[in-house]
């Protein structure tokens, strides 16, 4: 079946933060002048219709006329151990390993609390992931960065020597990873992967490692999760993955993590425990059972090469533009693109680059909240005719 990835539903006035938002709320991108109607390219959702399988699962519940304490159905394991082993090549799961967390960011704190005292140090890679900024900082903790470096073939790559110095200096045990990147869009290979098990088995390492972005792979690239690169980080990591991502889910709530060791997933269980407020939801683990179906496998299929042929067209007019720096993405949908050769250029900031943006309605992400010196963050999740005018507009206006 060929899935509608065409169509962009109409979201003003139907709650979406990507329009709704638009000039409300501090931070977000100002609402554009009138004549230009918003094409949203900046928080992490999608444009695309939902996958039917999600709208008939939660509707089939619905209609059912009670909405009281419930079980968390054999379905809803069967979904996830089904996914993992079909699109990632898992054989080793079972529903002991699987907890419930209604966050990614819920499930990074709650393996913090475990791991770490509060004011304990805690390695990330630059650029970072804006929400592990806020999260990790509100709750205490010392976050060192190792800024992956590119190489000669303009891929970002992690810098061992740089980690190795970071993780001396701070005595630092704990290590949060993202797979794939974000915002930079890698996807890990098998052999960077090797080298950073033996490094953090060498300096004792547990990781957490959110992978939430691991459906979102463009074409000619493979996720390796990461409990399942060796031994060491099969015991020595907390694993965090949702269908919020995959699926533009984020608004029913809902993610879960994957923990092997059973002393591990016991406290990290009891921590998320505590708040009394970490409970799964009725109608997100019915939209899971939808999503995660042999249908939503040909959908994320289907959404990967829209992906791919929407990154080949913004990557293509990037790269017309003098000053314009990036890499290409692997995964996710997002590029991060360096705008400092074009801003000294032009003799304007990115604050001056970005208000243009948005005033013809192109909303583009500031990427300075994810330590981009003068860098934004393009959001290519929506029909390709979207892209295209997108990149009009900018031309037209802006570049």
């Amino acid at each position: 079946m060929q899935y509608d990835f065409t169509t962009r539903p109409d979201r003003a006035g139907h709650d979406a933060l990507a329009v709704d938002g638009l000039g409300r709320l501090p931070g977000v991108p100002k609402a554009p002048r009138e004549g230009f109607p918003v094409i949203p390219m900046w928080v992490a959702d999608m444009n695309f219709v939902c996958f039917p399988g999600i709208q008939e699962k939660v509707t089939e519940r619905v209609n059912h006329p009670s909405f009281g304490y419930f079980m968390t159905r054999d379905e809803y394991y069967d979904g996830i151990i089904r996914w993992q082993r079909e699109r990632n090549g898992v054989t080793d799961l079972d529903r002991e390993a699987i907890g419930y967390e209604n966050g990614v960011l819920g499930g990074v704190i709650s393996a913090m609390n475990v791991l770490c005292s509060k004011g304990d140090a805690v390695l990330l890679h630059s650029p970072t992931y804006i929400g592990f900024t806020g999260s990790l900082t509100n709750n205490g903790y010392h976050i060192v960065h190792s800024p992956l470096v590119f190489d000669e073939d303009g891929i970002r790559r992690m810098d061992f020597a740089d980690m190795a110095a970071k993780v001396e200096e701070h005595h630092i045990h704990t290590v949060i990873f993202c797979s794939p990147h974000n915002p930079g869009g890698r996807v890990w290979e098998m052999e960077e992967l090797l080298e950073f098990s033996a490094f953090c088995e060498k300096y004792e390492l547990t990781v957490i490692s959110d992978e939430i972005w691991s459906d979102i792979i463009l074409e000619g690239h493979k996720h390796i999760p990461l409990q399942q690169v060796s031994p060491y980080l099969h015991s020595h990591t907390v694993a965090l993955y949702a269908p919020s991502k995959t699926f533009n889910l984020a608004g029913l709530i809902g993610s879960y993590h994957i923990i092997y060791d059973r002393r591990l997933r016991e406290r990290v269980l009891k921590e998320s425990s505590l708040c009394h407020y970490n409970d799964m939801n009725v109608l997100s683990m019915y939209a899971l059972m939808g999503a995660y179906s042999t249908e939503g496998m040909a959908w994320t299929d289907q959404l990967c090469a829209r992906i791919t042929r929407n990154v080949d067209i913004a990557c293509e007019r990037l790269s017309r533009v003098p000053g314009v720096t990036f890499s290409r993405p692997q995964g996710t949908y997002m590029i991060f693109a360096d705008m400092s050769g074009w801003c000294e250029a032009k003799g304007k900031t990115l604050d001056d680059f970005l208000a243009a943006c948005w005033d013809v309605g192109v909303a583009l992400q500031d990427g300075r909240p994810f330590h981009g010196s003068c860098h934004v963050r393009i959001n290519l999740a929506l029909p390709e005719k979207y892209v295209e005018e997108a990149f009009d507009r900018l031309e037209k206006y802006v570049f």
